[in-house]
């Protein structure tokens, strides 16, 4: 592989020669799956399938495509997530377009959508109405939308070019029918009452933000992140909207590390100014924390 803009390929820059020492750079980078995403890499600069890489694995590339490699390459080494140079994030098992606009879907969100499939296992087929605040891509209420086949929902975000994305994603899956989009700050001006309402809101504390990651800090928005001093404003407001909006239905909120009891107060309180109470449930993700606050509120007597 040469450098951009070196007239003088290496006699062996072969399709694999190349794939070989993209690997070997991602691995010298300290970048895990490095032959994986050298795969991956590859087919996004030369704009082939993974099976192009394997039957024409012996051509030679000319200084062009050597050239689009390079370019992918570093961008790679900057530490610009591979699923925003690939276009795509995997989650639940279903591919979403990811842009500079959203955030990018994290495995840790995944406990979420468990967490709507346990508390609902024996309501999978009901026409359940679900409500998403801050949808981004539209991965989780899009995810749930094909979890539950008879569901409709409504996607809301402040971007308008968030939206646009999420509505791109619900066509791809086949869900547009089934969902409305909103742009809105929060939930404001959407009718409940909603089954279910789920949220992934920003909350990193501002002073923390520049500390993250560079793949985090640089590539996601920083409206999708920062919550405020504590990380908690978003979830001060949005409590204040739930009676309303779920006065019987049931709260999905993902949290940050050590967040939940915070969280979980704050849903109380967003209940207990409007009379009511609530049942908590803690969701964990894979490492044992506890991702997910669930509220449903108790019924009188």
């Amino acid at each position: 592989m040469t450098t951009p803009g070196d007239p003088h390929p290496p006699r062996d820059a072969t399709v694999a020669s190349v794939q070989m020492r993209v690997a070997r750079a991602l691995a010298e980078a300290g970048i895990a799956q490095a032959g994986d995403e050298a795969r991956r890499l590859m087919a996004v600069a030369l704009g082939w399938s993974a099976a192009d890489l394997v039957s024409r694995s012996r051509d030679a590339l000319d200084q062009a495509a050597q050239n689009a490699v390079a370019h992918i390459l570093e961008r790679r080494l900057r530490h610009e997530p591979l699923s925003r140079i690939v276009g795509y994030r995997e989650f639940y098992g279903r591919n979403f377009k990811v842009t500079p606009a959203t955030l990018d879907p994290r495995a840790d969100t995944e406990t979420l959508i468990d967490a709507a499939l346990q508390t609902f296992a024996d309501e999978r087929a009901k026409p359940l109405r679900i409500l998403d605040i801050g949808t981004g891509t539209g991965a989780i209420i899009l995810t749930l939308l094909c979890e539950f086949p008879n569901a409709t929902g409504v996607a809301a975000d402040i971007s308008d070019t968030a939206l646009e994305v999420a509505r791109e994603n619900a066509q791809t899956l086949g869900v547009s029918a089934r969902i409305d989009f909103v742009k809105t700050d929060l939930a404001e001006g959407v009718s409940g009452p909603f089954d279910l309402v789920v949220s992934n809101p920003p909350y990193i504390p501002s002073g923390d933000i520049a500390g993250l990651d560079v793949s985090v800090r640089a590539f996601d928005p920083t409206l999708a992140l920062d919550g405020g001093p504590d990380g908690l404003a978003v979830y001060r407001r949005l409590t204040k909207l739930l009676p309303v909006l779920a006065p019987k239905g049931t709260i999905l909120l993902e949290v940050g590390f050590n967040q939940w009891e915070a969280v979980a107060q704050t849903v109380e309180a967003g209940y207990a100014g409007s009379g009511g109470t609530v049942a908590l449930q803690a969701f964990n993700d894979v490492a044992g924390i506890r991702r997910v606050v669930a509220a449903r509120p108790r019924t009188a007597g």
